[in-house]
């Protein structure tokens, strides 16, 4: 009996001491899946900026003539060194914060009557018949079409400026949160109203965290378009701003400049969209759950 037992209890170990190995082994491989899931893309990306970076030298120095010309394009030394130079002058970062005021002024204003025009033309039938046919038509217009106009009905350029960057902001997300108001399910809001809620209540409890999800996303996109619409207002009427600091270097034909102000535009803009998807997540933490 005593040599049973012990077999017994030997056979229970060795499962015990098995399935914690099996746990464990998984446990790694999770980490492993997850560390590779980051730095393979890291790798992937860096890699190709650096061909890239390559290519653009090459291309450069040899000043090739094929389709593209670049003959006048500088090197990714020469623009290095003038991005160090631009980092130490004041007026780049004046510059800098210029045109990050002008988005964040015109994308808030964007967002909020976004939001609340497309909850209303999703939501409401009388909404939808008078306002539509305006968003249908002014949507495909260019905000850059508009320069000519905002600068004749606005007292002022930096009003203009700010018209047309609110312009590319505001129509993906007054789209965006008509789609998400129209594809919250039904059965949500008739379960609401069934429980006694008002309107006003669906509308908060219901709808906005139902179309949250279209609406960063076409906040994201607006964050883009109105960075391309800053820019090119900036290039025409401004006196300052990033879009006016890279207009200004083609004008003195400083050409690394040029190509400063373009790369500081874009990491601008990239941040701010990640700023847009960072302030998603807590938004939508019901969503996860």
């Amino acid at each position: 009996m005593g040599d049973v037992a012990m077999s017994m209890s030997s056979s229970n170990q060795r499962r015990t001491y098995s399935s914690v190995d099996f746990k464990s082994q998984r446990s790694l491989l999770h980490v492993a899946k997850a560390r590779i899931g980051f730095v393979l893309p890291v790798i992937v990306g860096g890699t190709a900026i650096v061909f890239g970076i390559l290519f653009w030298s090459y291309m450069a120095r040899n000043g090739v003539k094929f389709i593209l010309n670049f003959d006048n394009v500088p090197t990714p030394q020469a623009v290095g060194a003038a991005f160090l130079g631009a980092l130490q002058s004041h007026d780049f970062y004046m510059d800098i914060g210029v045109s990050v005021l002008r988005i964040s002024s015109s994308f808030c204003i964007a967002v909020f009557l976004g939001v609340l025009i497309g909850v209303s033309i999703g939501r409401f039938k009388f909404a939808r018949w008078a306002l539509l046919p305006y968003i249908e038509i002014m949507r495909p217009i260019p905000a850059i079409t508009w320069i000519p106009m905002a600068i004749l009905i606005w007292p002022t350029t930096e009003e203009s400026i700010l018209f047309i960057t609110f312009l590319g902001a505001f129509f993906p997300i007054v789209l965006n949160t008509i789609q998400g108001v129209e594809a919250t399910p039904k059965a949500l809001i008739n379960a609401a109203k069934t429980l006694g809620a008002s309107e006003w209540d669906v509308l908060r409890h219901v709808i906005l965290p139902a179309s949250l999800p279209s609406i960063t996303s076409g906040a994201a996109i607006g964050m883009g378009v109105s960075w391309f619409s800053l820019v090119a207002g900036e290039m025409i009427g401004g006196r300052a701003g990033i879009g006016y600091y890279t207009w200004n270097a083609y004008q003195l034909i400083q050409y690394s400049n040029i190509i400063v102000g373009m790369i500081t535009i874009g990491i601008l803009s990239t941040f701010s969209t990640w700023i847009i998807y960072g302030a998603r997540y807590p938004l939508l933490k019901w969503q996860r759950s």
